[in-house]
């Protein structure tokens, strides 16, 4: 078997995105066959022997790919040092690690995608990506047409240009408005600090699909499994090769297969 990188094992196996697990290995966290490992370390994970924090790698898990309704007050984090609530609470019951694909942030609410599959992770979240992501968002106050056309020719954060959104106005009152927004990238808080920037201020904020794989009536804090055509349906829109389009579709999980769950 050629040998891997260990960060693309500890992601495959649930353990962390390939970022957090980089992370996790130049903090002196991961072991393998009992020496401290370096970031591009490569290894053979059926036989060398993998220590995260002391634990040691079981074998890798069935790829798992599930959607959640995010409630709002949770952070998308695994732990938190500060004691606030996680997502990982509400994915528990999922039976091995997943960890999400992308952000909500504490206060935004909707469908958020997790998965113990590194590979699937990474082309759903490459910036070279763009999986259109469909979000329901109350304002405090109507927006001009001005402020929608701002909104979909882009606005200039952080130095950069918004790549170009689809913007409609659902309904719209002297105090409350609401439009459904359609974004290509996925920066932090991306449209609260748009909103922000035009002098809008946003109420509620929910995720309603992520390319395909809509949030639908799931329960807010439920999970359920993805069905193979939504999964196939993601990793189209990513780009992929055929061959790895091919790989996920067969780890897809059938959806008579536990396919809704009850919160935790």
């Amino acid at each position: 078997m050629a040998l891997v990188r260990l960060q693309k094992v500890l992601s495959e196996r649930g353990v962390a995105s390939r970022r957090k697990a980089e992370e996790l290995i130049a903090q002196g966290h991961v072991k393998v066959n009992g020496r401290p490992a370096q970031v591009g370390d490569k290894v053979d994970d059926r036989k060398d022997i993998i220590h995260v924090r002391g634990k040691k790698l079981g074998a890798a898990p069935s790829s798992v790919y599930i959607a959640l309704n995010k409630p709002r007050g949770y952070i998308t984090t695994l732990q938190d040092e500060k004691g606030r609530k996680c997502v990982e609470e509400l994915v528990r019951s999922v039976g091995v690690p997943v960890y999400p694909i992308g952000r909500l942030d504490k206060d935004s609410e909707g469908l958020l995608l997790f998965t113990n599959d590194g590979d699937f992770a990474n082309a759903i979240m490459h910036p070279s990506t763009h999986v259109p992501k469909l979000y329901r968002v109350t304002l405090r106050s109507p927006m001009t047409d001005e402020q929608k056309l701002k909104f979909e020719e882009g606005i200039v954060l952080d130095g950069r240009r918004t790549a170009p959104a689809e913007v409609r106005v659902v309904s719209s009152e002297a105090q409350r408005c609401v439009v459904e927004i359609v974004l290509y990238e996925g920066r932090n808080r991306q449209i609260r600090r748009m909103c922000e920037a035009l002098g809008l201020e946003v109420a509620r904020l929910r995720r309603n699909a992520v390319g395909k794989v809509k949030l639908g009536m799931l329960p807010i804090g439920s999970w359920r499994y993805l069905t193979p055509e939504e999964v196939r349906n993601l990793v189209m829109a990513t780009g992929v090769t055929k061959k790895i389009a091919a790989g996920y579709i067969k780890n897809g999980r059938e959806p008579d297969r536990d396919y809704h769950n009850a919160r935790r």
